[in-house]
């Protein structure tokens, strides 16, 4: 898959596309049904498949006080829209121009001059345009356009909102069955405070680089990745009341893991199951026979 960072460069030697628009993030159940209509759409045509989305959350810019915590990183989503199959993703930066922009001059400049559409696939909740005046019927009124249903887990309709409030909330299984897959952290392996080595769990210690959403303190059944490599973790967060507490850490016991230090490595954490809240224990011993416990919870969740 192709990535365009902006438009200004973008030289389309196409005459037709079909292009989705939407914020995606997490590019959860529903977000998959909206691309994988216009890549299915694309194939029928014989045209590109274009997937236009943004570098942050456009409430970041509309409304910085309420704006969302991520879901995923832009990394990660761009991931999944390779995975299903979009041939090139345009990411614009949500700037104050960009929020400014009529929904008549985001179709004409962006859609039609710059991407060549000739169909646009979206969700059933979509608008464009300064004040959403670029509503669905407004849309269909100029070109050719699908509009996706909303997509449920069991009674509750999928959305992005939604599965942030699993996330925080510990209710992993929710979130995971809305996402279609684990909840994912990613992040940097950098130096905590060692506390795991002295009870004999040496634990890497993840340091993120952006505003997403962090699950509830707790212990969770992971998977790790990095370089290839995939093993089972113990994945502990909060702030360590057992220890004397501290800032709120995110770090990983990898089960049978014999390799060098992981300093310095970017790795993935996907969640799969939770397992318990955070406790405060009377004693380091003690704690040191819960992680024990968990370790064994872990292995035998993942096996």
């Amino acid at each position: 898959m192709q990535v365009h960072f902006g438009i200004e460069l973008l030289r389309p030697e196409w005459t037709q596309a079909v292009v989705c628009i939407g914020t995606f993030d997490g590019v959860h159940l529903g977000h998959q049904a909206v691309v994988s209509e216009a890549v299915a759409r694309a194939k029928r045509e014989e045209l590109p498949s274009i997937v236009v989305t943004f570098d942050r959350h456009p409430s970041v810019v509309l409304n910085p006080s309420k704006a969302p915590k991520a879901i995923a990183s832009l990394k990660m989503n761009l991931e999944h829209f390779q995975n299903l199959g979009v041939g090139l993703t345009v990411v614009l930066p949500f700037n104050a121009w960009l929020s400014r922009m009529s929904a008549d001059e985001f179709f004409r400049t962006i859609l039609v001059d710059k991407l060549r559409a000739s169909a646009v696939v979206v969700g059933h909740d979509f608008a464009m345009g300064n004040g959403r005046e670029g509503t669905l019927d407004w849309l269909s009124e100029r070109i050719t356009t699908d509009v996706v249903s909303a997509f449920s887990v069991g009674e509750e309709r999928v959305s992005s909102s939604l599965i942030r409030a699993a996330v925080s909330s510990g209710d992993l299984a929710k979130a995971n069955a809305m996402l279609g897959r684990g909840f994912e952290i990613q992040g940097f392996v950098d130096h905590g405070q060692k506390l795991g080595r002295t009870l004999g769990f040496p634990t890497a210690n993840i340091a993120r680089s952006f505003d997403q959403v962090v699950p509830a303190d707790g212990v969770y059944a992971s998977r790790i990745l990095f370089d290839g490599q995939c093993y089972d973790a113990a994945l502990a967060i909060g702030t360590r009341p057992a220890a004397g507490g501290g800032p709120r850490s995110i770090e990983a016991y990898l089960l049978d893991y014999p390799g060098d230090s992981l300093y310095g490595k970017h790795v993935r954490l996907r969640l799969e199951h939770f397992l318990r809240p955070e406790l405060n224990f009377p004693s380091l011993d003690a704690l040191k026979e819960q992680m024990a416990k968990d370790v064994e919870s872990v292995r035998s969740l993942l096996a």
